[in-house]
């Protein structure tokens, strides 16, 4: 399984050796970085200062070399009705998108006693492996530690682990 990782703006080489670390890791598959990509066209959406979650999957799909792509941004997204999201996948589909915009807060609520940066790269990793995880099939997960647990705060992203718990685990299997 080859998954394809494609920047769109300006994202640091630190985010995309997090975020292909932790595909490697817990896919145990091969991982590409493909070259960075400009904001699609008609994503921003000035009433909302924001850009839609979608556009950037279909442009991850389009450009992505792998079986399954995952755009990776630090713009700030969202989807339909939703304020924003840390990410965006199809369950079965090929194309996903992690944001990175609302993952960099200073604090993960005395969690752990991590420096910010390392709090930030821990974040990034779960929601690509969250992201990706859905374009295999998984859905949302019950199990508070489970990666495929549904993490509408950073603070539900920090409780939760880097890895699938044993039920999703055996559903990809």
């Amino acid at each position: 399984m080859l998954v394809d990782i494609v920047p769109i703006g300006n994202v640091p080489a630190e985010v995309k050796r997090a975020a292909s670390g932790a595909l490697r890791s817990v896919y145990d598959c091969e991982v590409t970085v493909n070259d960075s990509q400009s904001v699609p066209n008609g994503a921003y959406d000035s009433g909302r200062n924001q850009y839609s979650a979608e556009p950037f999957i279909q442009l991850a799909e389009r450009v992505g070399r792998g079986e399954k792509n995952i755009a990776i941004t630090p713009h700030d997204l969202f989807y339909r009705r939703r304020n924003y999201v840390f990410g965006l996948a199809y369950l079965d589909g090929s194309g996903s998108v992690v944001s990175t915009y609302r993952l960099q807060t200073s604090s993960d609520g005395g969690f752990s006693n991590q420096s910010a940066n390392e709090i930030f790269e821990d974040r990034v990793r779960k929601e690509i492996v969250h992201e990706i995880g859905h374009t295999y099939g998984l859905e949302h997960c019950d199990n508070n530690r489970c990666v495929m647990n549904f993490s509408p705060t950073v603070r539900e992203v920090d409780i939760k682990e880097e890895n699938l718990c044993g039920s999703c685990q055996r559903l990809i299997s």
